[in-house]
């Protein structure tokens, strides 16, 4: 029964439950506070019995009842231009200001959860959603991304002494050597990182290097994952090149990101040590179609193009072999990577992976809350679990592509509570 508390019951929907299972019609939730209470499907009059009067009672006859989306890699940088010099002028107060606006974009999108994999203000906009100042996603925050000199968190365009400097460092640390790499690692733990983002390989989106090539040597990676793993946070890690992914995985790191460039050891390596895969495919389909109008500098739009097909190439064959696969976007903010459009990668994951729907939206529930850390509280509809759900009017198994359109998405919930209702 409910104690004396704010109390919701959703009843008469169609529930995909986020474990894989095959949809439960007829599905009953009873909420209290922030946890799902009890649940049943198939008409449960005994549990529907048992709600009380004073409950809101939420209809959701000819609904379909999914948890709340989680991105397990964007970047809630506040920025709005696609120049990587423009990101470190930019001054801080202004993009919290942008961010704080994101936030909000992402939450009425229906991602309940975040996984923010760079930017010096994401551990102050998880406080602010957290005390309530602002509405938004949960946020499992990395603070900056650690990166070698001349790395991909680097911002090279920028003399040395510059990006050494404040301007520099307010998106990236720059740490080489296993001592300083230790001391990157504590300086984010003591600020309030919930994950630790490092560079193992160069970039798409960085001048002076490239997606095949490695970066941190083994020592470097061990003392970031040590000191994370001592703490019980995880690591992620950008990286691209398959020595790069091997280091990073033989050393610790919990989670690639991007997985451009994988080999069959790299993947052998991923299924032993469980190790989940965040491809990231819609950054790289909006530079490649539309970066060159919206300002990307050529380097980026000449490797973007470079590495695109071997990207898909390479997570479909990951896929095949069954590593895991989490939904990310590394979406940032400027118009052709808005946050609020998130659930574009879904799509991709079905029609370029070869993904069905239901595995789209388990990338995007269960298998991000694992890369995130959070398995244990968010990602099902499972009683126990905190009560992150969605109500969509229409069916994402028939058309994935209905979790893009906000109208549809009913009902947004986190954490127990009503933030949007569309009805």
């Amino acid at each position: 029964m409910f104690g004396d508390s704010m109390k919701i019951a959703i009843k008469n929907g169609n529930l995909i439950d986020g474990t894989g299972a095959a949809p439960q019609p007829n599905s009953v939730i009873l909420i209290e506070e922030s946890k799902i209470l009890d649940m049943t499907t198939g008409g449960g009059t005994d549990i529907e019995a048992n709600i009380p009067q004073d409950a809101q009672v939420i209809d959701a006859s000819g609904k379909v009842i999914i948890p709340g989306l989680i991105d397990a890699h964007l970047h809630l940088m506040g920025i709005r231009s696609m120049q990587p010099v423009q990101w470190t002028l930019d001054m801080p107060a202004l993009r919290a200001a942008r961010a704080t606006a994101d936030v909000q974009k992402l939450i009425e999108a229906g991602f309940t959860s975040v996984r923010c994999a760079g930017s010096d203000v994401s551990v102050y906009l998880k406080k602010a959603i957290e005390e309530g100042t602002i509405p938004g996603p949960k946020i499992v925050a990395s603070h900056k991304v650690i990166s070698q000199t001349g790395g991909h968190g680097d911002t090279h365009e920028l003399p040395l002494e510059w990006a050494m400097g404040p301007y520099g460092k307010n998106l990236g640390r720059i740490a080489d050597g296993a001592d300083e790499c230790r001391r990157a690692a504590r300086e984010h733990i003591r600020e309030g990182a919930g994950v630790i983002k490092i560079c193992s390989t160069g970039g798409v989106l960085s001048e002076k290097d490239a997606p095949t090539q490695a970066q941190f040597v083994d020592e470097e990676i061990a003392a970031i994952t040590t000191e994370a793993h001592r703490v019980g946070i995880k690591v992620m890690a950008h990286a691209q090149s398959p020595e790069g992914i091997k280091n990073a995985i033989r050393n610790g790191v919990d989670t690639i990101e991007h997985g451009i460039y994988l080999d069959d050891e790299s993947i052998s390596m991923m299924l032993e040590h469980n190790t989940i895969l965040v491809p990231t495919f819609a950054i790289v389909d909006a530079l490649v179609t539309r970066g060159a109008e919206a300002g990307v500098p050529d380097y980026g739009l000449r490797k973007a193009k470079i590495s695109h097909e071997d990207h898909i190439k390479s997570i479909k064959q990951a896929y095949q072999a069954g590593v895991k696969i989490a939904l990310g976007t590394d979406f940032c903010g400027p118009d052709i990577i808005p946050h609020g459009e998130n659930a574009v990668e879904l799509e991709i994951l079905v029609n370029r992976v070869g993904m069905t729907p239901m595995e789209a939206i388990m990338a995007a529930t269960n298998v991000g809350a694992e890369a995130l850390g959070l398995e244990e509280e968010i990602g099902t509809i499972e009683k126990g679990k905190k009560a992150d759900i969605l109500i969509i009017d229409g069916d994402p198994l028939e058309d994935i592509t209905i979790l893009q359109k906000k109208d549809k998405i009913l009902v947004i919930m986190k954490d127990g509570k009503i933030v949007v209702d569309r009805r």
